[in-house]
């Protein structure tokens, strides 16, 4: 068994999978990412969290060489680097949502994004086919009326408040598309970072922008508006995490979602759109421009929601000119499941 196997194999032995494929295009996506020196060394590190100082000990390697090392790796996107209780700190990632969405600016090749369509049919089928969900959406904060009670993590401006850190970088899924020849008409740069820890981005100068909290709710307001949807880790505590703004027309997830049939690849949110059909206004708006997952149908002479669709993400809620649509709490027997944590997750995971 060649190292770029035995690779898949430990990726595949983590919660969200790596699945092997007759073609071998995992195998073909590895030798792209790395070479054999740095598969190496990534399959010498775990999925726990370690300082380079732990690492060379257990590696029985200088520190120093041994940072530098995985300072380079994590510059190449090939393994995580954060910032945890002042430490830097590392460890071997997933697949997805991980390695792939670190490949950015010149790593983000032509070849690469093929190699990739060709395998997110099978690796959806396997991150998005039993539960856990992989990620989760949040409610656009304009469509949230007085009435809902958000807990934290279903509300954007909490999430956003309590970080202490932020990055914005460039949607890998725009990106990966516009090199396919599929323009997206949305912004690009829209994919934040946050993390609780103060200056978690200072370490690395990698792609993408260091920012304040004020512009990064500027960033998921302006997207909301938009029409995108807020997206992050299917947890409720993160110290450390994503909030992506995906459009139906880029986004892995609402694709895997539509295209590929997985029903665990993004939970919807605790709430669901509901149209007033005295209010309706019947202008379409909410089923022709905004609404990402096909989930309004015109009806006698108005719209209305197929529950079971929509993803409670509330983009059709902010642009209706007659304010007929609302956000309204599903049922607790209507909710997707959400993790406490990402270890809380991952158990629940890999019981499949």
């Amino acid at each position: 068994m060649d190292i770029f196997e035995r690779l898949a194999r430990k990726l595949d032995e983590l919660p969200q999978g790596f699945p092997h494929t007759e073609s071998g295009v995992e195998l073909r996506i590895l030798r792209h990412i790395f070479d054999e020196e740095d598969a190496a060394m990534a399959l010498k590190l775990t999925p726990r969290f370690e300082t380079a100082e732990d690492i060379a000990r257990r590696l029985e390697q200088p520190v120093a060489e041994t940072r530098t090392r995985l300072d380079e790796m994590a510059i190449k996107g090939q393994i995580g680097s954060f910032k945890m209780g002042g430490h830097q700190m590392y460890r071997l990632m997933p697949f997805v949502i991980g390695i792939y969405e670190q490949q950015r600016q010149s790593r983000l090749t032509h070849e690469l994004v093929h190699l990739f369509e060709e395998y997110l049919p099978v690796l959806s089928q396997v991150a998005g086919g039993h539960p856990p969900h992989v990620a989760r959406v949040i409610p656009a904060h304009g469509a949230i009326s007085p009435e809902l009670v958000l807990l934290p993590h279903e509300d954007i401006r909490q999430i956003i408040d309590r970080a202490k850190s932020f990055r914005v970088q460039d949607c890998i899924c725009r990106r990966e598309q516009a090199l396919l020849g599929k323009q997206c008409h949305h912004a690009t740069k829209t994919c934040l970072q946050f993390s609780m820890e103060a200056d978690a981005y200072a370490y690395f100068k990698l792609d993408g922008d260091i920012i304040t909290r004020e512009e990064a709710l500027k960033i998921a307001i302006e997207a909301e508006n938009e029409g995108l949807v807020h997206t992050t880790h299917n947890v409720k505590d993160l110290p450390a995490g994503f909030l992506c703004n995906c459009c139906s027309c880029c986004c892995g997830l609402i694709r895997s979602l539509k295209e590929y049939h997985s029903p665990f690849v993004l939970a919807k949110s605790n709430y669901v759109a509901h149209i007033d059909p005295d209010s309706c206004q019947a202008c379409g708006v909410c089923r022709d421009e905004r609404c990402p997952m096909d989930a309004i149908e015109e009806g006698e002479g108005v719209y209305q929601v197929i529950d079971n669709r929509c993803i409670g993400c509330g983009v059709c809620v902010i642009t209706c000119p007659g304010e007929a649509i609302a956000l309204v709490a599903r049922s607790e027997a209507d909710r997707d499941l959400i993790a406490q944590d990402m270890q809380d997750w991952g158990q629940k995971k890999l019981e499949r």
